[in-house]
């Protein structure tokens, strides 16, 4: 019997996890044998996902609105506390809007505007330092749409921002060891959209994709997954 003891698993921390992209992902990165730090507004969804991924040892939940800046210092803070390190960042929460720019309330555009853009910013600005220290990787949800507009949406110029983000990231990271990558799905069927579509994308594929980009030795660095389903064009 051999007296070594074994290497603690990667931590990958991820927002918006308590359904859709996020929790497939949390899902997947667990069976893949790393603890995850689960961060979203809806506590007990959260709860009940750590639940079912092993509990404290193995999924921390962590109550975070991702626009509160005290709140994501609060979140990466309880990362370590719990794990120790940070291999990973998922900057996944966000949602959509409808198109037109008569068409949505400006409280909506708002929030969609303060969620996508500002705090995916503050999910990064919080968990940089940390991937440092572990010269990890850090990955941001854009979407088909941050790749090209569609009329009238602003969901899609915030998608836009990001996009810009993760390449503004990964050129001010150069040299420290951090990997960047924009995941960008497209047509998927995930809970924000209020009409589900036929013949999309699932949560699940998205996941994969993370995955690959996670599982990557260090001196690969995947800049981008565009991933449509197969039925859609554009």
């Amino acid at each position: 019997m051999s007296n070594e003891t074994p290497e603690p698993s990667q931590v990958l921390l991820i927002t918006g996890a308590s359904s859709g992209i996020g929790a497939a992902s949390a899902r997947a990165a667990s069976a893949a044998g790393w603890r995850v730090v689960l961060a979203a507004r809806s506590r007990e969804r959260l709860r009940a996902l750590a639940n079912d991924l092993g509990g404290e040892e193995r999924a921390l939940a962590v109550r975070c609105d991702v626009t509160d800046w005290d709140a994501q210092q609060r979140m990466v803070e309880a990362a370590l506390s719990a794990f120790g390190q940070l291999d990973a960042a998922f900057a996944n929460a966000g949602f959509g809007g409808a198109r037109g720019f008569l068409a949505d309330t400006p409280e909506h555009w708002r929030e969609m505007v303060l969620t996508n853009v500002y705090g995916a910013a503050l999910t990064l600005r919080a968990t940089i330092p940390a991937l440092k220290r572990s010269r990890g990787h850090l990955l941001l949800t854009s979407s088909v749409a941050g790749r090209r507009v569609l009329p009238g949406s602003l969901y899609s110029c915030t998608k836009h921002a990001v996009t810009a983000m993760g390449e503004a990231a990964r050129q001010d990271l150069h040299g420290t060891g951090i990997r960047v990558t924009l995941i960008e799905p497209g047509i998927t069927d995930t809970p924000f959209c209020d009409r589900r579509p036929s013949e999309a994308l699932r949560d699940e594929d998205i996941a994969r994709a993370v995955l690959y980009a996670i599982s990557q030795p260090p001196h690969v660095d995947v800049n981008e997954i565009l991933i449509r389903p197969t039925a859609q064009q554009a």
